[in-house]
């Protein structure tokens, strides 16, 4: 059976099928390249695991205390290889980019402390770790402050605001 009698019994007729073959094809170099990006990406996660020398042992279980965790070190190593930082976080705990801003904010920050926001008002969810609204356990409850400043109306930065 060729593909077409395959799509055929599902009831696809040829003018589609033809359709979609044409676009498929008129896709391919775009394909191609998304390939040999992801082709390289997967060697630089490969490299990463070769250098950090990633083993069976990092897959062991531990005593849940995080001391001494061979697998969660290494795989932050990894991380850190990978995008070119010093270091790296990598907890399953970390479930969104709110919940990362908010873990690294709120462990940054002291009382007395000020936060400006140099691109106008951020995002919604963001707002209620800030304090612009009211939220439980927000930095405004810990007497951390904020202030912001608008974008210019072309976009740019308002560094007399600022």
């Amino acid at each position: 059976m060729d593909k077409y009698e395959a799509y055929k019994r599902l009831g696809i007729d040829r003018e589609v099928y033809d359709f979609c073959e044409q676009t498929v094809a008129g896709l391919k170099e775009r394909f191609a390249a998304i390939d040999d990006i992801a082709e390289i990406n997967q060697m630089k996660v490969l490299d990463a695991f070769r250098k950090e020398q990633v083993q069976e042992a990092c897959l062991m279980g531990t005593s849940g205390y995080g001391y001494n965790d061979l697998g969660r070190d290494t795989l932050e190593k990894v991380y850190a290889d990978i995008f070119h930082t010093e270091d790296a976080l990598v907890r399953p705990q970390i479930t969104c980019g709110t919940h990362a801003l908010a873990l690294a904010l709120m462990s940054n920050l002291r009382p007395g402390d000020m936060i400006l926001s140099v691109s106008g008002r951020p995002y919604d969810t963001l707002e209620e770790v800030i304090g612009i609204r009211d939220s439980m356990g927000s930095l405004k409850e810990y007497g951390i402050g904020y202030d912001e400043a608008e974008l210019t109306p072309d976009g740019g930065f308002d560094y007399n605001a600022i």
